[in-house]
């Protein structure tokens, strides 16, 4: 279905504006009527291009921090009642990062010429996520701004939390890796030249082993710009590779199956989802707008996957616990929760329960992740000094004895 932005008014005839899907524009118009709307113009949607110059490449990017703070400091604003080109000039002076007060003093630009809060954010999605803008633009439609960004900062700090322990835990196996690939070029570079030049000069039958060894290390001294180009040519084939639909949906479903990393990465993701999820359905956003928001914000595109079927399959009728049930992504307890909750009308509650309950599955798979790699990178250390000693070794053996049976 093709994607349509609109202005309509409501009952009282207050302008709105917003984004929706339907086959055609005659469908969208019916769609707004149906919503007690009456449209004004109707437009096919196109992605609107941030404007880029060589001091925004410069510029770090906004990060979750700043969004969080932003959110929160827009909450204590908004509920204190100050007016919001008020609070973004406020806010815009008092940021200490550039890219976030450009962003803020053209957001309040837009707010001068009369866009309201939303449709200036969404010029900026490099910044505002379409899961940030759309809670915000709920809340500017319900006259509940402030609830808007209460509920984006909590999802926001509960998101760099997460990845704070994810970044935690990784980082021992990391250092561990990049000492290995170090003392890997060291000893290719400098240990295994002395002892080749040595055996040639004894005139040595070697070991396959030793041969090996011996040509990986003339690769390394002489062919080193072959070496490079091929690593390079790797490097820009897989990212060319993963930037491809079919590559990164390839990727994002068997990420998912990676020993020890696999569990972790499905439950930090089904978390995020029941996260965004029940923040969307608090903020008022409606369900099958809200997957397709959440599609996007659980940055993975196999999963993605999953919940835009399980939005089709509400747009036909089906509940919410079935769609659940047949997209495979859930576990048998957060079905029956979510079947509890849309039994009782509490579907948000309870999906936020969900979320918590996989967030501490992961903090516990992070705080185990070490011990599950340890033996792994154990065995790659063992291997890498069982194949060195063996290399260098076998040959001063063999020539130890031939020396003894000569003497």
């Amino acid at each position: 279905m093709a994607k349509y932005s609109y202005q309509a008014r409501n009952p009282s005839g207050a302008m709105q504006s917003g984004q929706l899907e339907a086959p055609d524009q005659s469908s969208a118009a019916q769609i707004l009527l149906n919503r007690n709307l009456i449209p004004v113009s109707i437009e096919p949607f196109a992605e609107p291009k941030e404007a880029s110059s060589w001091r925004q490449w410069l510029e770090p990017k906004v990060g979750l921090e700043e969004l969080s703070i932003f959110a929160r400091q827009m909450y204590s604003l908004t509920k204190s009642g100050i007016p919001i080109l008020r609070a973004i000039t406020g806010l815009a002076e008092s940021t200490a990062s550039k890219r976030m007060a450009a962003t803020l003093e053209d957001v309040n630009e837009q707010l001068e010429r009369g866009r309201n809060l939303s449709s200036a954010m969404h010029q900026h999605p490099k910044v505002f996520s379409p899961l940030f803008v759309s809670v915000v633009h709920v809340g500017e439609n319900t006259g509940k701004l402030d609830d808007a960004f209460r509920l984006l900062s909590q999802y926001l700090e509960r998101e760099q939390e997460t990845r704070r322990q994810i970044k935690a835990a990784t980082r021992y196996p990391t250092f561990v890796l990049i000492a290995i690939v170090i003392a890997l070029i060291i000893i290719n570079l400098y240990v295994i030249p002395a002892f080749s030049g040595m055996f040639a000069k004894l005139g040595a039958e070697l070991p396959p082993v030793t041969r090996f060894l011996i040509a990986m290390s003339d690769l390394f001294l002489y062919q080193w710009h072959w070496l490079l180009a091929g690593v390079i040519g790797l490097v820009w084939g897989m990212k060319r590779y993963l930037n491809s639909e079919t590559g990164r949906l390839n990727w994002d479903r068997r990420k998912l199956k990676l020993y020890a990393l696999g569990s972790i990465f499905e439950r930090a993701l089904l978390s995020r989802f029941a996260r965004s999820f029940s923040m969307m359905i608090t903020a008022g956003v409606p369900l099958t707008h809200a997957l397709n928001l959440v599609a996007d914000a659980v940055d993975n595109s196999y999963v993605a996957k999953r919940i835009l079927e399980m939005r089709r399959n509400i747009e036909k009728g089906e509940s919410l616990t079935r769609v659940c049930i047949s997209s495979g992504l859930f576990t048998p307890l957060v079905l029956q929760m979510i079947n509890v909750g849309e039994e009782t009308g509490r579907v948000d509650e309870l999906l936020t329960d969900v979320a918590d309950f996989y967030e501490r599955e992961v903090e516990y798979d992070l705080r185990t992740l070490t011990a599950k790699i340890e033996p792994l990178l154990i065995a790659v250390v063992a291997v890498m000094v069982a194949v060195l000693a063996l290399g260098i070794f076998t040959p001063m053996w063999g020539l130890m004895s031939a020396y003894r049976g000569g003497g």
